[in-house]
């Protein structure tokens, strides 16, 4: 009986290997619709920051001029749009519309004491065409807030007294300035209003300025704070539902800003509620504004071709520095990231196929049939999974694929985007951790031949296996991406977990495999290595791998620290390249595969080099596993890192082959000293 359950896991190798190569021809035309999907907007979109503007402005001796000609030089160098913020009386004054006091103000002002009482906020309108734009938004803003507003006058200017102390006044957010507004829409900028969720939502008023904004041809919002508008009040007037109704109504989309910490609350639905007319935004912040003009340069021409990134919001405030005994700000320096030489941005940005233009969402190539095709994918990828076991446990191949297929049926009722994911990490982990099992048995069936082979042939086999490791560990890719195949991981509303599994899991598999699976017994091998004793030297090595291990995984994310001088490595391979591979592939992983199986066809222990060589492997696979990367892009980056790393191997055994022939004919006259 359990000889023929042997023999039933043993033949049902060959048809699960016919599932997978299934899946993965099922899996094509969902490829073809990604691929579509990418490559449906291809306009980028500057975007500048009107209130740090603003604020530089203020600080020159002439706040209007200055103004008038930062506006032109920004429109000339490429930005095209102008984020606006919800006024508040502090952008106004700032601006010189009107003149704030606080309650000890008006007092002085008035050759006055000040009242125990009424600690208000006093406005005086600078102009009288300052007073007719802006009293009628500042009235309305405050009495929405149940704030009193009288008439107030300052010598001969018209003003308003404001129920409410000064600080927190002058932070009450109010309609865009519509004196900013006008002129910047003179000047030919599009505007992308950032609207915030700090006053009670109104279904009528959002209605009146959200068809202002398409009259104005205002295509695209952004959000300001921690949520969007209307979650605030969605639990009890279903909001964030009505906001999107608007939204489509007018055909007006949203921003997703890259990087943040957290979310903004409310974005993923509101995202779904109105079919995902959301473009990626990437952030300058005011510290990184001033950064060298060429790292800038290759921000942006990074995020737009490797992270789907369609607007750039850049950001500038002025600073003191004491050392010039000047207020400094980053706007030059911007300006020259997009078209000074040595950056050139915007130039290099359209060498890549992209144009100038406001943003426009993905066109989502989604068809019915897809899910059909994705159940037949599930069937090739537990297989995958199953063929993996097999590796291992052959006596569980079989039990592993029926569980599986069980498990992924009740799994995806449940948690249909959990299951996706998990299924996904299975198959990334399965293909590379298989494709080197497999070369390490072939390296070990020439070895059990007692075959001496020349140099030439063992070169021969090492590229062979080389080549066929590889197409076999992205194998895993097209199931990778027709599992994740959805506009939320795109975006990245929706985010592929366990990256840090990936990058573990196969190491530690493959460590197990040529430290356990290559002796006679597994049970042997392990008494051999637990009665094994241990000395010094065995405890240094295993702090400095522990060491090594840990730095591995932190570099997994994006907030690795770089080695020094990495990043100008970095840049280089990208501006030389177009597309810069990764350098633990071509410069480690895939050199150590190819020295590492060339020696081991002579010497049984280089096989261990294989635990670090399968990071080459399953780093490919990771590749496709950042979905917000154009899966064309991934493809390229991985062909590449493969033949660099190619050539990097060749000078490795060239050198390895030096060193073998020294060895070979001076250690008979060192052992005979």
């Amino acid at each position: 009986m359990i000889r023929s359950w042997q023999r039933l896991n043993n033949a049902s190798r060959k048809w699960l290997w016919v599932l997978v190569i299934i899946g993965i021809v099922t899996s094509l035309p969902v490829i073809y619709q990604r691929v579509e999907t990418e490559s449906s907007s291809n306009k980028v979109e500057f975007v500048f920051n009107y209130r740090g503007l603003l604020e530089v402005a203020s600080y020159q001796a002439n706040p209007s001029a200055y103004m008038d000609e930062q506006l032109d030089r920004l429109k000339k160098a490429g930005v095209s749009t102008m984020a606006m913020f919800e006024s508040t009386l502090d952008e106004l004054s700032k601006a010189r519309r009107i003149m704030v006091f606080s309650a000890l103000d008006a007092a002085k002002l008035n050759q006055s004491v000040i009242s125990p009482d009424g600690n208000y906020t006093y406005i005086a309108f600078t102009s009288n065409d300052n007073e007719q734009q802006l009293r009628p938004m500042i009235e309305d803003a405050f009495r929405k807030l149940d704030v009193p507003v009288t008439d107030w006058k300052y010598q001969d200017h018209s003003g308003l007294v404001i129920g409410m102390g000064m600080e927190e006044a002058m932070l009450k957010p109010m309609q865009l300035d519509p004196i900013a507004f006008a002129m910047l829409r003179d000047k030919g900028f599009h505007i992308l209003p950032r609207l915030s969720d700090n006053v009670p939502y109104n279904q009528e008023e959002m209605d009146k300025e959200l068809a202002f904004f398409a009259e104005n041809g205002i295509n695209r919002i952004l959000f300001d704070g921690e949520s969007v508008k209307g979650y605030q009040d969605n639990e009890h007037l279903n909001s964030l539902q009505g906001f999107a109704d608007l939204l489509n109504k007018h055909k007006i989309g949203i921003a997703v800003i890259e990087g943040l910490k957290e979310p903004q609350k409310g974005f993923n639905k509101l995202a779904y509620s109105i079919d995902y007319n959301v473009v990626r935004l990437h952030s300058i912040s005011d510290t990184d504004a001033s950064d060298d003009k060429a790292t800038l340069a290759d921000r942006f021409v990074l995020a737009t071709k490797d992270r789907n990134i369609r607007m750039i919001y850049m950001n500038a405030s002025p600073s003191k520095d004491p050392a010039k005994a000047a207020v400094t700000n980053p706007i030059d320096n911007l300006i020259d990231s997009l078209q000074a030489p040595g950056a050139k941005a915007v130039e290099r940005i359209q060498n890549n196929g992209f144009e100038l233009g406001q943003a426009e969402a993905f066109t989502i190539h989604h068809s019915d049939w897809q899910t059909y095709l994705k159940a037949v994918v599930v069937l090739g990828g537990v297989a995958f999974i199953a063929l993996l076991v097999s590796c291992f446990l052959p006596s569980l191949t079989l039990a592993t694929l029926i569980i599986g297929l069980i498990g992924s049926a009740g799994l995806y009722v449940l948690k249909p985007v959990l299951y996706e994911q998990a299924l996904a990490l299975g198959v990334a982990i399965s293909a590379p951790t298989i494709a080197v099992v497999l070369a390490i048995r072939k390296v070990k069936e020439l070895q059990g031949k007692h075959l001496k082979l020349s140099t030439g042939r063992r070169l021969t086999h090492t590229i062979v296996l080389y080549v066929k490791t590889a197409v076999l560990s992205l194998a895993a890719v097209p199931f990778v991406i027709a599992l994740l195949n959805n506009i939320t991981y795109s975006l990245v509303l929706t985010q592929f977990r366990g990256v840090a599994l990936l990058h573990f899991v196969p190491i530690l598999l493959i460590a197990i495999y040529v430290f356990l699976y290559l002796g006679d017994s597994v049970f042997q091998e392990l008494r051999n290595w637990m009665k094994m004793p241990i000395t010094l030297i065995w405890v240094v090595a295993f702090a400095v791998l522990g060491v090594a291990a840990l730095y591995y995984l932190s570099r997994t994310g994006n907030s690795g620290t770089l080695l020094p001088g990495e990043a100008a490595f970095r840049s280089f391979l990208e501006n030389t390249f177009g597309v810069r591979p990764r350098n633990k592939e071509f410069l480690l992983a895939h050199p150590l595969f190819i020295v590492g199986i060339f020696a081991a066809f002579r010497y049984r222990w280089a096989l261990y080099a294989m635990v670090i060589a399968v990071m080459g492997q399953l780093s490919m696979v990771d590749t496709f596993a950042h979905i917000h990367t154009p899966a064309v892009l991934s493809l390229i980056r991985g062909v590449l890192g493969l033949g660099l790393g190619l050539v990097v191997g060749l000078i490795a055994v060239l050198i390895w082959q030096i060193i073998e022939r020294c060895w070979d004919k001076w250690s008979p006259r060192l052992l005979k000293l």
